[in-house]
């Protein structure tokens, strides 16, 4: 079997598993983001009294972070009031962040253990060995009620990764590479296992990156057979209590692909999809009206490093505007420590409060039609980020400041090198 076929089984409480198989499972961490106040509809309509396992349950509020709407803000005042005649300890107000990054700061998302949230990209806590999924507002209610959720046993495609990555080029040049060669549909609920020699040179957030935009892919979930890395990770959070299961050497993949990560360069999506990848040098010198740095994807410490390293002692072009959003408040607060923030901020930056915010198009960084915006985060389809006629480039968190310092699309790899 395969590792996540072990972890669903020990879930289900059953020996074995096989793909294509439905199983009931125990669910350790249930996650519901503000976007689906449905949730607790659902709990009602169907008949839901009392929250099953109320520890287990994070409300999370990152979408609408701080309200920019009245309905909003009545959508939090009820879940804050479902939060307390539940006994849910874990509301993560407006100052908390991501759903899925403020997880992965409480060191929640831990290998052996199933991880649900209302967001497709909960696919991104394979990277600590968990099972992650997204799912609707009636599974979610339904494992208010019971605790428990089916899952189909996905086949599982193997992404061996191997070589080097040059300076300039991130983990997020990989994932959309793979995505530009695989396309959008081609991973529709299955498991996206990435493995290799180039995952040990990948840092946590890294691996948190690549597995995050599995859901680009269709992916059900994802996966990263935890080693030392993770462990030191989880260690360092004082989270020791989890199992980690391995696969089986006579396991046989739906499918085994390898990238030598040496022969990708600095990558952008172009508008107006996921999967419409090209080397960034192919849109050279496109102007950039706003640079964004923010999200699930790219909003996490070593990306702010990054982009401070390119930005310290300059300032942003005249005519783009910069707009960086931590994916959480530990984010924000330790950026701030290390100097990145004011880095930033005094190359001309705008500060946002941590959450989706404009990655959702809701706020906090919209675009105009015709503008154009380089970004970190995970889509770029029409209406995205604002006006239906607004372009959005994504690309990795380097380039990203570096189109932001020129004011257009910019190889960054000469900014990286002269660090």
């Amino acid at each position: 079997m395969h590792a996540i076929e072990k972890l669903l089984a020990a879930k289900a409480g059953v020996d074995r598993v096989h793909a294509g198989q439905i199983v009931n499972c125990d669910v350790d961490v249930a996650g519901i983001n503000d976007l689906y106040y449905q949730t607790v509809k659902s709990f009602v309509e169907m008949g839901g009294q009392r929250v099953k396992h109320p520890d287990d349950v994070l409300i999370f509020f990152d979408h609408y972070a701080p309200c920019a709407t009245v309905i909003q803000a009545e959508d939090h005042k009820k879940f804050r009031q479902f939060a307390h005649e539940q006994g849910i300890a874990n509301l993560m107000d407006v100052n908390q962040g991501v759903c899925h990054q403020v997880v992965v700061d409480r060191g929640l998302a831990k290998p052996g253990e199933i991880v649900v949230i209302t967001d497709s990209h909960s696919t991104m806590h394979g990277a600590l060995g968990a099972f992650g999924t997204g799912v609707g507002a009636t599974d979610l209610a339904t494992i208010l009620i019971t605790g428990k959720l089916w899952f189909k046993v996905p086949e599982v495609i193997k992404i061996t990764l191997t070589g080097h990555l040059h300076p300039g080029v991130y983990a997020k040049d990989v994932i959309l590479h793979i995505l530009g060669d695989l396309k959008a549909d081609h991973g529709i609920y299955k498991a996206i296992e990435f493995a290799g020699p180039a995952l040990k040179d990948m840092t946590i957030s890294e691996r948190l990156a690549l597995c995050n935009m599995t859901t680009e892919m269709g992916a059900a979930t994802s996966y990263i057979q935890p080693d030392d890395r993770t462990r030191a990770f989880l260690k360092a959070k004082g989270v020791t209590d989890y199992t980690v299961y391995t696969t089986d050497e006579d396991y046989h993949y739906q499918e085994e692909i390898t990238y030598d990560v040496g022969q990708i360069g600095p990558q952008v999506a172009a508008p107006a999809d996921v999967d419409n990848v090209h080397d960034l040098s192919d849109y050279q010198g496109v102007h950039v009206d706003q640079a964004y740095i923010g999200s699930c994807t790219g909003g996490r410490l070593q990306d702010f490093a990054t982009a401070a390293k390119i930005l310290k002692g300059h300032h942003i072009a005249p005519d783009t505007r910069l707009i960086i959003v931590p994916a959480s408040g530990e984010v924000t607060r330790e950026c701030i420590a290390r100097g990145y923030i004011q880095d930033l901020l005094d190359a001309g930056a705008t500060l946002s409060p941590s959450g989706c915010a404009a990655c959702i198009g809701i706020h906090q960084g919209l675009i105009a039609a015709d503008e154009v915006c380089m970004s970190t985060s995970n889509r770029n389809f029409p209406g995205r980020m604002g006006s239906l006629k607004g372009q959005i480039y994504l690309a990795s968190p380097a380039a990203t400041a570096t189109a932001a310092l020129t004011g257009q699309i910019t190889d960054p790899r000469d900014y990286v090198e002269a660090e």
